[in-house]
C-alpha cells in the first residue's frame, strides 16, 4: 500500500507545477489526482462492523457536486476491489446524503453549501470536501492545493465523530493532521 502512495505522489509531481497552474482548478488532471486519493482512502480507514449489511456489500462512494470527477472516480474504480467488496460510485444530491454511504466527496468550495450537505450527512462515513474551511466545516478530509500540488488535511476528531479508524499510514503522507480544536 505504501508503494501505492509513493507511486501516486510521484504521478501527481511528475506533473510539472506550471502545467496544473495552467490547468486551474477542477481541471483534467486535478479530477484524476483527486478520485485516486478518494480510491486510497478507502483502503486506510477502518468502518465499523455495521457500516455494511453483509460481507458481500459494496463499498460505496457519494459524490455530491462534483459530476466530472464523479465520472472519472467511477472509471477509475472499475472492477477494483476495497477489502475484497466491490467499489461503485454514486451521484447523490445534497438531500440524499442519508443512503448508505460510506464515502462522501462534496465538491465545489462554498462552504455554506458544504455545511448544509455535512448536517444531512450521518453514520459511519468518511467524508472528503475540497472547501477553504472543510475541516472546520466537519470534514474528515479535506483536499488543498499546496505549491501547486493536491494534498489534503485530516481531522481525526471528524473521523472519530463519523466511527472512522484511519491508519497511521494515511497520516504520515497528510499535508496537516488536525487533533482537538483549532
Amino acid at each position: 500500500m505504501l508503494l501505492c502512495w509513493a507511486v501516486l505522489g510521484a504521478a501527481a509531481a511528475a506533473v510539472p507545477p506550471a502545467q496544473v497552474q495552467a490547468a486551474g482548478a477542477g481541471s483534467p488532471l486535478e479530477r484524476r489526482v483527486k478520485a485516486a486519493f478518494l480510491y486510497k482512502f478507502l483502503g486506510y480507514a477502518e468502518f465499523p462492523p455495521g457500516a455494511f449489511l453483509d460481507g458481500a456489500s459494496p463499498v460505496t462512494i457519494g459524490v455530491v457536486g462534483a459530476d466530472d470527477l464523479a465520472a472519472e472516480l467511477a472509471r477509475a474504480v472499475a472492477g477494483r476491489t476495497v477489502n475484497n467488496r466491490p467499489v461503485q460510485v454514486r451521484v447523490v444530491r445534497e438531500t440524499e446524503v442519508q443512503l448508505p454511504l460510506h464515502l462522501l466527496f462534496i465538491g465545489g468550495a462554498d462552504s455554506a453549501h458544504v455545511a448544509r450537505t455535512l448536517r444531512q450527512a450521518s453514520g459511519a462515513m468518511l467524508v472528503v470536501t475540497e472547501c477553504e474551511d472543510g475541516l472546520r466545516q466537519g470534514s474528515v478530509i479535506n483536499f488543498r492545493i499546496v505549491d501547486e500540488r493536491v494534498r489534503f488535511d485530516v481531522s481525526l476528531d471528524a473521523a472519530e465523530r463519523n466511527g472512522i479508524k484511519l491508519s497511521s499510514r494515511l497520516l504520515t503522507v497528510a499535508n496537516r493532521v488536525q487533533k482537538g480544536v483549532q
